[in-house]
């Protein structure tokens, strides 16, 4: 997949842990998890939203596309 998905570079420089950003955002870890790992095939517009504000962050914080994958 050409998307990586940076969410746990973010969290790490947050200092927050799957559990408190899954409370936050109120998604289930399994669901939050998918999303970290980048084997979400989709994310919804407002799923991005609350994590860029839980982690005081923006969209290409957590995205990023790169053409090598």
């Amino acid at each position: 997949m050409a998307i990586i998905v940076n969410l746990d570079v973010m969290m790490a420089k947050r200092k927050m842990s799957l559990n408190e950003l899954s409370e936050r955002v109120d998604l289930t870890l399994s669901n939050l998890s998918i999303l970290k790992t980048g084997k979400a095939k989709a994310v919804r517009f407002s799923t991005l939203e609350a994590i860029c504000k839980a982690l005081d962050c923006q969209p290409g914080d957590i995205l990023e596309y790169s053409k090598n994958e």
